[in-house]
Parts: structure tokens; sequence; C-alpha cells
């Protein structure tokens, strides 16, 4: 007998890597500490907020994404096709911050400010539940010690976004050309992402500041963060604050603390009651 030929098994799980996706993370900041009441409409102005720049970033709109839209409470999670990567970083987080901007001198007393984390990469996502790695890596990007710092840099010159780019969308749309050229010469700084709580992550990536030139943003990063190598890069010569949630420093209060005197998130309190 002739022996049968072999015959492939295409339905061997893991052989093949899923399509890619561009992954956008948003991120309201101190969402958590709004009161109650303020948590409805502040969301409902995000939405809206998202609906205008999408379409005047030529986007799809965020509600015929279907399973790519994904509401997380303080913020969203968005799955494009991977050919929206370039527009995600220009023109849409421009339009993004100049919609905060006008959110903001607009808003009733009722409404809070809405101050956002964003965070920009692309990379392979399971069909048709859109789950995978860098899902991960993009929330984990949104809540890097270099994001806080940079929406820190935002707060501290009255702007209202901070975006973190991986090496992946920075290379495909700002190095590749497919940006403005004075995106990568003057607003993007080169950062290495970090997550306290996340000890095996350790990522390059891009922080923008829309409408923050890049020297100025230095000045809120840590040391690490600034000796990053790529071609905005250079070593920090201004001391950076730290951000408070990560912080070791030592706060001494000679009076009694009334909410809200400390700003920020304390990891360790210690209470000396010696009287002096």
């Amino acid at each position: 007998m002739t022996p049968s030929a072999s015959v492939p098994d295409h339905d061997v799980p893991g052989h093949d890597v899923p399509p890619e996706q561009a992954i956008l993370v948003l991120d309201m900041k101190g969402y958590s500490r709004l009161p109650e009441v303020q948590m409805a409409p502040g969301r409902s102005d995000l939405d809206s907020i998202l609906e205008t720049t999408f379409a005047q970033s030529g986007l799809p709109e965020p509600s015929s994404l279907g399973a790519g839209y994904r509401d997380t409470g303080d913020g969203v999670i968005l799955l494009l096709e991977p050919r929206h990567v370039a527009r995600l970083v220009d023109p849409f987080l421009g339009n993004l911050s100049a919609s905060l901007q006008r959110h903001e001198g607009l808003r009733k007393d009722s409404a809070p400010t809405i101050r956002l984390r964003a965070a920009v990469h692309v990379g392979p996502l399971s069909v048709p539940d859109g789950r995978g790695a860098a899902i991960n890596d993009a929330c984990r990007l949104v809540n890097s010690d270099a994001a806080y710092q940079a929406i820190a840099a935002a707060t501290g010159n009255g702007l209202f976004l901070a975006a973190v780019l991986s090496e992946p969308v920075y290379r495909r749309s700002v190095q590749a050309g497919r940006t403005r050229p004075e995106m990568a010469d003057r607003q993007i700084h080169p950062a290495t992402a970090r997550v306290a709580d996340k000890p095996g992550f350790e990522e390059p990536c891009r922080l923008l500041v829309p409408g923050l030139p890049a020297d100025s943003l230095r000045r809120y990063l840590s040391a690490p963060q600034s000796t990053v190598p790529g071609p905005a890069s250079g070593p920090s010569t201004h001391p950076a604050p730290e951000r408070p949630a990560r912080a070791s420093a030592v706060l001494n209060f000679s009076g009694s603390l009334i909410d809200p005197v400390i700003n920020g998130h304390v990891e360790q309190l210690r209470i000396d009651r010696r009287i002096r």
C-alpha cells in the first residue's frame, strides 16, 4: 500500500498569531474621589467629548466599535483597526486636549473637571473577544509612574491630558513620519514605564502632553526616566518632583491635619505622639 500523505492539522491551537489591533486606554484622574453625584455627569461628559474628537480625527464612532468599546467606570478601553494607530496619536490627542480645555471653560459647577491619562498601544488580540497581553500592557502603561508624572506636568501647567505611547506606536506613527514633524522635535519625551506592583514590567515608551514642550515635561520626570536613549532625550538638569504614591519623603507637621491638607496618596504613615 502506498502510505497516505500526511495532512497538516490546521486546527492545532497556538500556531497562528491573532490579528493586531490599535488600543486606546483612557483613565480619568481622581474619578474615585469625586462625590457620587458628580460621577455620572463626568462620565457622560467624557463620552460626549470622545464622540466629538473621534469624528474630528477621522476615527470611527466609539459606539460603532461593538465589543471594541469597554467601559471601565473611570475610563474606557477602545480597540480599533491597526491602520488607525497614527491617527490616535495625531490628530486625536491634540483634538482631545483641546476638547478638554473647552469643557473646563464651559462646565457647570455641578460637573467635575476632567483630566485624563491616555495610553496608545498596538498588538495582537484574540478574535472575537479581544484578549491578550497587549491589553494588559496598555493598561500598565496608563497606570505607570511615567504616566502619573506626565499628568502631574499637565496639571502643573493648566493642561488636561497626558499620553503614553508604546514604542511600536511611536515607531509606526511619529518615527515613520505619519504625524506632524514638530511632535518628535518638540513635544515627545522618551521614558521608561514601570508599575510599582508589577516588578516584571519595564518598557520603553514616549510621553506627550499636548501643548507642553518636551523640555518643560522633563522637569517632572524622575532621574531614571530622563536617561532613556532616544531622539528627544538628554540628561535632566532639573530636580524632578516625585509622584506622591511612590515617594519616600518624610513630612513633618506641627499642627492638626484637616482634610484636604494632604493631597495625594500616602503609602506609610508614622505618628509620633511625643509632646515636644
